[in-house]
C-alpha cells in the first residue's frame, strides 16, 4: 500500500503534468493574496500590500520547484533540465568544450589502449580453455627449455598435473603441391591436445596413441587460421598427403578459431607430433639428455593443488635426476609461471614495463584533469556575476553545483566516447598488424572487450567528478551581494590557489613524460651505434634450412659450399662468411664447457655455459667481427681434424684464465672433447643488447655440420639489387629451396621491437604530455592577463617597461613552470630507470636528455605564453581607462 501510495502522485506528475503545475501555481499564488489581503486590511494600498507580500514570501520559483522534490518524483525532470541547461551553456563557449572534448580524448584513449594491451598480456589472456589453472615449467628463474627425456621422467612421475606437454617451434618447407613454402610450426608431445582440452575444429587431432616410436606419426593439424588462408576453408583437405621437408605427413585435422597454441604473441601454421622430430628438424637427437632443445613444458595443475605443491614435487623429481644421470644433470631446481608470455623470461620485463606504462598513462588521466579542473575553475569565476544572480533570484547552491557536475559528465562521456572509439581502431590495427616481414607468425593479439569499454566508461565519469570537483569551494563561498554589487570574485591574488597547485602537478606529470620519452629516444639512437661485435654496415644475410629442401647427410656440406662459391661470384661482392646461426638473429646454441684440468664432467664442474656458433672462414671478415689475436680457421679443419675454435675474450677470461695467453689453450666440451683455441675475437651482444657479457665459441662448420645455413654477405652494392641477385643466384641452384634475405639492420628488427615499442608508447605519451601542459601553462597566463589588464595598464600609463609589464602578467605562471619542470625531471629520474631493462644504453644521468628536458620545458613554457604576452604588450592604457 504504501509503495502505491509513492506511486499514485509520481504517476500523476508524469501523465497530468500541466494540471499539477496549474494546482502549485494557484496554491502559491494564494498564498501570496492571503498576505496581501491582510497587509491592504491593515491600511496598506493594493499595490504597495501585494508587493510588500511578494517580498515577504521569497523566491516564487525556489518554493515551486521544493514543492515539486516534496511531491516526489522530480529526479529525472530535473536531471533532463539539467543536461539541456548544460548543452545550452557548452554550445555557446565551443572553444572550450572542443578543447576539453579532445583533451579528454587523448587521455582515456590511451588509458583504454595501455589497459586493452595489460588486459589481453596479463589480467585476462584467453587462449586456452581454463587458462587460470595452466602453468609452464621453467628451470630455476626463467628458462623453460627441457630436454625430451627429461620431459618424459617429469610427465611420468610428477603427481601435480593431469597432463603434461611439451612443445617447441621449428620452420620447415611445405610442399602442398604448388611450390614449396616457408612454414612455422608448432612440434609437440602427442597429449599436447588432450592435456590443454583442445577440441577440433574439423577432422581429429592426434593422440598419445598415435605415437610408437621417432618418425611414427606423420600427421598435421593445421590451425584455423592456415587452413582458411592456404587452404581456402576446403573441408576435403582432411586425410591429404602433403610434403613436409620432402617427407609424407597426413592431415588429419584443422584447431578451433581461438586456438594457436599456448603463447599468446605466437601464431604456427600447424602442428605436429615431436616424435617426428629428425624430419622436422634434424638438428637435435631426440633422446639425447644433456641437450635441452624443447622450448616448454606445460599443464594443468590437478584440482587443490597449489603451486608451491607442485614445485615441491618437481624438485623431487629434479634431485632424482641429478642422482640418476650426474653427467647431463646439475642442480636441477624448478619454478612454475604463466606460459603465455613465456613464464617470467618475457613476463617479467613485459609486466614490469605494462605497468610503469599504465602508471604514465594513468599520470597523463590526472594531468588532464588538472587541466580541466583549472580551466572549469577559471571559468567558474568568470562565471560567478552569473552564479550570483541565480543565487539572489532563489536557486541553491546544491542546484548550480548539480549543473557545474552536470557540463564535467558529459564532457568527459563525450571525450571518453571519442577516445575510446580511437583506441578500438588503433587497438584493431595492433591485432592485424605483423612488426616482422620474416617472422609473419608473430602478432600482437589485443582486441579490446566489455572490460575496456567498462574501465573506459568508468575513467569517463571518475575524470568527470573530479576535474568537476575543482570549483565546488568556489560556488560554495560565493557572496552573491558582493559579487554583484562590486562586478566580479575573479581577482587574482598573491595567494596560492588550487589552480596554482593544479598547474604545478600538470606540468610536474608534463616534464616526468618527456624525460621518460627523451631517455628512450636516446638509448634507442644509441643502441643503433652500439657495438654489438660484428658491423651493420654493407651486411646482407641470407637465411634458409637445407632440410626444407631434402637435404641430408654429406649433400648439407656441397650444397652450402655451392651457395657460397655461387653468392661469392656476384659482381660487388666482398666476401661470403657460412653459419649456422648469426648473433642476434635467430637464436643460438649453447652448451657447458670444462676446463682442460676438469676430470670429473659433471654439469656442477662446469666453468661457464657457452654459446656455440658454427661457422666458416671467412665468416669473420664477412661479418666485420675484429680477430684480436691468433687466426681463424681453414678449409682444412675437417671433421677428422683435431678440434679447434676461436673465442670471445669473455669466454677466454672466464674459461681460460686470461685473454692474453689463451691462444693454444685447451678446454673440455660436455663429451670430454679437448678443443684448442686458435684465435680470441671480440666481445659483443648474441641474445640481447641489454645482457651482460656472454662466453661464445665460434666452430668450424665442417666439424660440426648443420643444415642451418646463413650466408653473411658482404658488399657495398644497393640493398635492393644485390637481394635479387643472391635470390636468382640461390634459385638457379635449387628452385624449391626457401630462403630469406635482409639486410642486419632489418635482422635486429625483433631484438629492436621491444626497445622501438617503448620509445614509441613513452614519445607519443610525452607529445600528449606537452599538450597539456601548453593548454594548461597557456590558461594560467591568459587568466592572468584577462584578470589584471586594468592593472597592467596604470603600470603602462605609469611608465612601467616592457620587462616589468611582464614580469607583473607572467610571472607567476613561469614561476609555476619552473617548479612543476623541476619536480618532473627529478621524478622522471627515478622512474626512467626500468628503461635500462628494455632500451639498450638507456641512462637518465645521460646530459643530453637533461638538456634536452630542461631545452623542451623552456620551449613548451616560451610556446605557451607567447601569445598572453603579446595580449599584455599590446594594452593601450587610455582606451582601457576610458572603458573602465
Amino acid at each position: 500500500m504504501k509503495f502505491l501510495a509513492w506511486l499514485r502522485p509520481l504517476a500523476a506528475k508524469f501523465f497530468h503534468r500541466a494540471q499539477l503545475s496549474d494546482e502549485m501555481d494557484q496554491e502559491l499564488r494564494s498564498h501570496i493574496q492571503l498576505r496581501a489581503d491582510d497587509l491592504e486590511r491593515s491600511g496598506m494600498p493594493r499595490a504597495e500590500a501585494e508587493c510588500r507580500a511578494r517580498i515577504e514570501f521569497g523566491g516564487y520559483e525556489r518554493y515551486k520547484e521544493e514543492s515539486y522534490e516534496a511531491f516526489g518524483g522530480n529526479f529525472i525532470e530535473i536531471f533532463l533540465q539539467d543536461i539541456r541547461f548544460s548543452l545550452r551553456v557548452l554550445r555557446k563557449s565551443p572553444g572550450f568544450t572542443i578543447t576539453a572534448v579532445l583533451t579528454l580524448t587523448l587521455a582515456i584513449g590511451a588509458n583504454a589502449v595501455v589497459f586493452s594491451v595489460m588486459n589481453a598480456f596479463i589480467l585476462h589472456p584467453r587462449y586456452v580453455p581454463q587458462a587460470e589453472s595452466l602453468y609452464g615449467i621453467q628451470h630455476g628463474s626463467d628458462n623453460g627449455f627441457q630436454s625430451y627425456p627429461d620431459y618424459l621422467d617429469l610427465r611420468d612421475r610428477n603427481h601435480s598435473f593431469d597432463g603434461l606437454a611439451a612443445f617447441t617451434f621449428a620452420q620447415a618447407g611445405l610442399d602442398t603441391g604448388n611450390s614449396p613454402s616457408a612454414t612455422w610450426l608448432n612440434e609437440t608431445s602427442g597429449n599436447y591436445f588432450d592435456a590443454l582440452d583442445i577440441r577440433p575444429y574439423l577432422g581429429r587431432v592426434y593422440h598419445d596413441s598415435d605415437e610408437h616410436g621417432p618418425n611414427s606419426a606423420p600427421y598435421i593439424v593445421l590451425t584455423y587460421a592456415y587452413w582458411h588462408s592456404h587452404f581456402q576453408d576446403d573441408r576435403g583437405v582432411i586425410g591429404r598427403v602433403v610434403q613436409l621437408n620432402k617427407h609424407p605427413f597426413t592431415v588429419l585435422g584443422v584447431t578451433p578459431p581461438e586456438f594457436h597454441g599456448t603463447l599468446l604473441f605466437f601464431y604456427p601454421d600447424f602442428f605436429v607430433p615431436i616424435v617426428n622430430h629428425e624430419q622436422v628438424d634434424p638438428g637435435y637427437d631426440l633422446n639425447t639428455r644433456g641437450i635441452r632443445w624443447i622450448f616448454e613444458a606445460v599443464g594443468h595443475l590437478k584440482p587443490g593443488v597449489t603451486p608451491a605443491q607442485a614445485i615441491t614435487d618437481l624438485n623431487t623429481i629434479g634431485a632424482y635426476l641429478k642422482e640418476t644421470y650426474p653427467k647431463d644433470e646439475g642442480n636441477v631446481t624448478f619454478t612454475l609461471a604463466r606460459p603465455s608470455l613465456y613464464g617470467d623470461y618475457l613476463g617479467r620485463p613485459i609486466r614490469a614495463f605494462l605497468a610503469g606504462l599504465m602508471l604514465l598513462s594513468a599520470l597523463i588521466l590526472l594531468a588532464a584533469c588538472a587541466n580541466l579542473g583549472s580551466l572549469f575553475a577559471a571559468r567558474a569565476a568568470d562565471r560567478s556575476r552569473e552564479v550570483a544572480l541565480r543565487l539572489a533570484l532563489g536557486s541553491s547552491r546544491r542546484r548550480i553545483l548539480r549543473g557545474l557536475f552536470t557540463e564535467a559528465v558529459l564532457i568527459s562521456l563525450a571525450g571518453g566516447a571519442v577516445g575510446l572509439l580511437g583506441s578500438v581502431i588503433l587497438l584493431r590495427g595492433l591485432s592485424a598488424w605483423q612488426p616482422f616481414h620474416q617472422w609473419p607468425m608473430l602478432h600482437v593479439p589485443v582486441n579490446p572487450d566489455a572490460s575496456v569499454y567498462s574501465v573506459a566508461l568508468m575513467l569517463a565519469l571518475a575524470s568527470g567528478f573530479l576535474f568537476g570537483a575543482v570549483p565546488v569551494r568556489q560556488v560554495l563561498r560565493t557572496n552573491p551581494y558582493e559579487v554583484v554589487k562590486s562586478g566580479s570574485s575573479g581577482g587574482v591574488g598573491r595567494r596560492i590557489t588550487i589552480r596554482d597547485l593544479l598547474l604545478v602537478a600538470q606540468i610536474a606529470i608534463c616534464a616526468v613524460l618527456v624525460t621518460s620519452s627523451m631517455v628512450a629516444l636516446r638509448g634507442l639512437v644509441n643502441s643503433l651505434y652500439g657495438n654489438y661485435g660484428f658491423d651493420l654496415r654493407n651486411t646482407m644475410v641470407a637465411n634458409t634450412d637445407l632440410s626444407m629442401a631434402g637435404y641430408r647427410g654429406d649433400k648439407v656440406p656441397a650444397m652450402q659450399k655451392r651457395m657460397r662459391d655461387a653468392v661469392a661470384t656476384i659482381p660487388g661482392v666482398e666476401s661470403v662468411g657460412l653459419a649456422d646461426s648469426v648473433p642476434l638473429a635467430a637464436g643460438s646454441n649453447e652448451s657447458i664447457v670444462f676446463t682442460d684440468k676438469t676430470t670429473d664432467l659433471k654439469p656442477s664442474n662446469a666453468t661457464a655455459n657457452a654459446l656455440i656458433y658454427n661457422t666458416s672462414p671467412e665468416y669473420f671478415q664477412a661479418a666485420g667481427t675484429a680477430l684480436l689475436s691468433g687466426r681463424t680457421f681453414t678449409w682444412h679443419d675437417y671433421k677428422s681434424s683435431p678440434p679447434v675454435a676461436v673465442v670471445n675474450k669473455e669466454f677466454a677470461r672466464k674459461v681460460l684464465g686470461s685473454a692474453t695467453n689463451a691462444v693454444g689453450g685447451y678446454y673440455k666440451m660436455r663429451d670430454g672433447t679437448r678443443v684448442q683455441v686458435v684465435g680470441i675475437a671480440e666481445d659483443g651482444k648474441y641474445n640481447s643488447l641489454t645482457e651482460d657479457p656472454w662466453p661464445a665459441m665460434f666452430l668450424p662448420i665442417l666439424q660440426s655440420p648443420s643444415s642451418s645455413t646463413f650466408l653473411v654477405v658482404r658488399s657495398s652494392r644497393d640493398p635492393q639489387q644485390l637481394a635479387a641477385a643472391i635470390r636468382r643466384t640461390l634459385h638457379d641452384l635449387d628452385a624449391g629451396l626457401p630462403v630469406d634475405i635482409q639486410t642486419r639492420y632489418q635482422g635486429l628488427d625483433i631484438i629492436l621491437f621491444g626497445p622501438r615499442m617503448a620509445t614509441i608508447a613513452l614519445g607519443l605519451m610525452g607529445i600528449m604530455g606537452a599538450m597539456l601542459s601548453i593548454t594548461g601553462i597557456f590558461g594560467m597566463a591568459a587568466y592572468s592577463v584577462s584578470k589584471r589588464l586594468r592593472e597592467i595598464g596604470i603600470r603602462i600609463a605609469l611608465g612601467a617597461q616592457r620587462k616589468e609589464v611582464l614580469e607583473a602578467a607572467l610571472g607567476r605562471a613561469v614561476k609555476l613552470l619552473a617548479f612543476g619542470s623541476a619536480a618532473g625531471l627529478l621524478l622522471g629520474l627515478l622512474a626512467t630507470r626500468v628503461l635500462a631493462f628494455i632500451v639498450y644504453q638507456a641512462t637518465p644521468r645521460d646530459p643530453l636528455v637533461l638538456a634536452g628536458v630542461v631545452l623542451g620545458m623552456s620551449l613548451l613554457g616560451l610556446l605557451a605564453t607567447w601569445i598572453p604576452a603579446l595580449r599584455a604588450l599590446s594594452v593601450d592604457p587610455a582606451i582601457l581607462l576610458r572603458a573602465e
